[in-house]
């Protein structure tokens, strides 16, 4: 439920924060992925295609993740669950 989700994620952060922690968070949802952590890394079939932090990771966006995908794995994002979430 995205109550709980939420709930979540602000208490990992916060812990991360405090305690200088390294951690590492899988996810589909582009959302989070952007909004949460240091850096971002995307891979396709198991293979590294984006690696992207502090500036040009603050400043992306879910269509530009979409765009960056498909130029590197020439193919096309089209999973719903990954579109439309937040």
């Amino acid at each position: 439920d995205p109550s709980t989700a939420t709930k979540v994620l602000d208490l990992t952060d916060q812990l991360v924060n405090e305690n200088n922690l390294t951690t590492l968070m899988i996810t589909h949802n582009m959302q989070d992925a952007i909004d949460h952590g240091n850096r971002l890394i995307m891979m396709n079939d198991g293979v590294i295609i984006l690696d992207v932090k502090g500036k040009e990771k603050a400043s992306l966006t879910k269509e530009d993740l979409i765009k960056k995908f498909n130029e590197l794995s020439n193919g096309t994002l089209d999973n719903d669950s990954l579109l439309l979430s937040k």
